[in-house]
């Protein structure tokens, strides 16, 4: 009965919000302008780590890149480690950014990765050999990784509870946006000093250099930002939490919306603190030892604990099969796939034809994102997997049949490049952002931040992986490739199908009863959580007509 109390109190709390403030998706979006221009600015985080991914597929193509890195593209292996080493760098950025944007603050991380991120984009402009290339690739691959852990956890964390879904969304469009106008960018600029033997190596190091503008934009720019309501509470720093939020909603500090807003971060950061002095007592001294081995034990128990475990499984296994669906093999190879696939001669239709995985994958991306709440996770990403394997499939008969014979059979080979199309539109409406809304919905309260941590690094260990093995497997094993991506995106369907549960809309007891829980870990987080809502005065005797009486 106590669960249920809080239960009550809870949405009391969420209901003095929302007759507060009134609006929420698109229409409060409208409404918070200020918030949704600050959360689009800090989305520029989302379009670099896009465009990063887009931007090299083509380059590998060019002729004068070809010239200039010689073996490192026309070995297999290399090439490989060319595309991959910027995944390795980003799996080691995810890892760093979460102490880092603790210790310095949000704002001041995403200025440190951008740095990180130009240092390498620079180094890899200027190169003039395989190894600059190397190094800048994994130095802008940690800048890429940091950014895309710490602008979403930016734009959340200043953005009003009933405008934060909407956000997410907007991040998850930057970034297939970025890969849009990287395929694009680099079509426009293969034609720099001709084609062929001809061009100019400004044609690959243009695009590359590009990048600069937007991440310049940004790191001048996340000065002006203001901070994190939240990482200024955990730092104690309350009254100019109070401020930022009453600048960004443009309501006075002593507003009932601020006041409760306020408490409610207050109230979540208590919890934090609450539930890591009960879980270890002895390493609450605030030394650098004693928060190290907070962190070590709070990820330990991630994997002690049985349930926690499934729940590990579950978020990271999505990951795993969201990258080998081979989605990352199509955007870092897309021009030699469609080379394979009968678009030969002057690169240019192969890179134009990469094109349209860009404008496919981003515009099957906005339909996602209004409508994922309404049909759910399960029939989204199950769906998305299905027709993902069937594109696979048709693919490799295809191939299989006319590989050797594509210019007599040049109506083959363009349904092969329209499956390529249609499984970016599947993935795109699918996998791409709705791994993201469930890895984070499945985990309870107390350890959510360290479980969608650990989804993010399965997802950039395994994007390294696939980018590294893709060439090998394009030149060994043909139409096998996309056999080989198709049984695991068919391997996916069933595994979100039987394996995981429905989480839209479901309560935190549906959770744990969905779970297999038997400690009811969530429902002793909400108790203790309610019960600090109970202490800051957000749980009374109020009724809805009081707050319609104040308004």
């Amino acid at each position: 009965m106590a669960g249920g109390a809080v239960n009550a109190g809870t949405s009391l709390a969420a209901s003095r919000r929302q007759a507060l403030s009134g609006k929420s998706g698109w229409a409060g979006i409208v409404e918070n302008r200020k918030v949704f221009a600050i959360a689009v600015f800090a989305s520029l985080g989302g379009l670099l780590y896009g465009y990063n991914q887009g931007v090299f597929s083509s380059v590998l193509a060019m002729s004068s890149f070809k010239e200039r890195m010689g073996d490192a593209v026309a070995d297999t292996d290399k090439k490989g480690w060319l595309v991959a080493i910027l995944e390795l760098g980003a799996w080691f950025g995810v890892l760093l950014t979460g102490p880092v944007a603790d210790k310095i603050s949000r704002k001041y991380t995403i200025l440190l990765a951008v740095i990180v991120f130009s240092v390498g984009v620079i180094v890899q402009t200027a190169a003039n050999a395989p190894d600059s290339i190397y190094g800048g690739r994994f130095v802008t691959g940690l800048g890429v990784g940091s950014l895309s852990m710490c602008v979403p956890l930016y734009n959340a964390e200043y953005s009003p509870p009933e405008l934060r879904g909407s956000l997410v969304a907007l991040q998850q469009l930057s970034i297939t946006f970025g890969i849009m106008i990287s395929f694009w960018i680099d079509y426009g600029t293969n034609y720099i000093g001709g084609t062929g033997e001809t061009q100019s190596e400004a044609a690959w190091r243009l695009p590359l250099a590009l990048q600069l503008v937007p991440a310049l934009i940004l790191g001048v720019g996340i000065l002006f930002m203001p901070f994190s309501p939240r990482w200024l509470v955990n730092k104690g720093r309350d009254e100019e939490a109070v401020q930022v939020l009453s600048r960004a909603r443009n309501l006075p500090s002593d507003h009932d919306l601020i006041q409760i807003e306020f408490l409610e971060i207050k109230a979540q950061q208590i919890f934090d603190q609450e539930t890591s002095e009960k879980a270890f007592p002895q390493y609450q001294d605030g030394s650098f030892g004693s928060e190290f081995k907070l962190g070590l034990y709070g990820y330990l128990s991630l994997m002690t604990n049985r349930n926690l475990l499934y729940r590990v499984m579950i978020s990271a296994g999505t990951m795993f099969f969201q990258q080998w669906t081979g989605v990352n093999a199509v955007l870092y190879y897309a021009p030699s796939i469609f080379g394979q696939l009968g678009l030969t001669g002057d690169n240019t239709i192969g890179l134009l034809a990469t094109g349209v995985v860009g404008i496919a994958m981003f515009l099957a991306t906005i339909p996602a994102v209004i409508w994922v709440d309404q049909l759910g996770r399960k029939p989204v990403l199950v769906s998305g997997a299905f027709l993902m394997f069937a594109c696979h499939l048709i693919i490799a008969v295809l191939t299989g049949l006319y590989h050797d014979s594509w210019d007599s059979h040049s109506a083959a080979g363009w349904a092969a490049c329209a499956m390529v199309w249609i499984f970016s539109i599947a993935f795109g409406y699918s996998w791409g952002p709705c791994s993201w809304i469930l890895i984070s919905e499945v985990w309870p309260l107390s350890v959510r931040g360290k479980g969608v941590s650990i989804a993010a690094s399965s997802n950039w260990m395994n994007n390294f992986i696939v980018g590294q093995v893709t060439p090998t497997m394009l030149e060994n094993l043909g139409f096998g490739t996309f056999v080989f991506f198709g049984a695991f995106s068919l391997a996916g369907g069933l595994f979100i199908l039987f394996l995981v549960p429905e989480t839209k809309g479901i309560s935190l007891e549906e959770m744990e009863a969905v779970m297999g829980n038997t400690s009811n870990l969530a429902l002793e987080d909400q108790k203790r959580l309610g019960d600090i809502h109970r202490r800051l005065g957000l749980i009374d005797d109020m009724r809805e007509h009081d707050v319609e009486e104040k308004i």
